[in-house]
């Protein structure tokens, strides 16, 4: 009398190897970049952003903000308030290789830091918006948003890929 349990053993292992494997993908589809020209990323991502309070800014504040330079990447759109008082802002960059992403990612880093230096003892409001910021590197395309709308800028950039 032969027991069912190699039987069951044997397909088991099947069974987990194809959860792997279909893990795998699902894991690489959900982190692949995109192919979508950065034109139309930066006009869907424009299209759910606050206009009355964001303003778009040239790459002269960009580079004071975050010490990039603009011409370095394949495209950077830089939406951020022009009151003193708000820490609001939404950045979107492409960036032209895979190397690119350390440097821009830190330089966001450092920025939500310094930022919330700056806010701390006098606007805890905005203190906290920071400590909330949204930060998604999806292939090379890296998106950074400061907002009490974050979530929905942020849900809008990955629909968009």
């Amino acid at each position: 009398m032969t027991s069912g349990r190699p039987k069951i053993a044997y397909i088991m292992k099947y069974v987990v190897l194809a959860l792997i494997i279909a893990f795998i993908v699902l894991l690489m589809l959900n982190m692949s970049g995109s192919s979508r020209p950065f034109e139309d990323m930066e006009k869907d991502v424009e299209s759910a952003l606050d206009t009355d309070g964001l303003t778009r800014q040239e790459d002269s504040r960009f580079k004071r903000n975050f010490g990039l330079t603009a011409a370095d990447y394949s495209g950077v759109m830089y939406y951020a308030s022009d009151a003193s008082m708000s820490a609001d802002e939404v950045l979107l960059i492409r960036v032209k290789s895979d190397d690119q992403v350390q440097e821009v990612t830190a330089a966001i880093e450092e920025r939500i830091a310094a930022r919330k230096n700056d806010f701390e003892g006098y606007a805890p409001e905005e203190a906290n918006l920071l400590d909330n910021a949204v930060l998604s590197v999806r292939g090379r395309y890296i998106f950074y948003a400061v907002s009490a709308d974050a979530q929905q800028y942020l849900e809008v950039f990955g629909s968009s890929l």
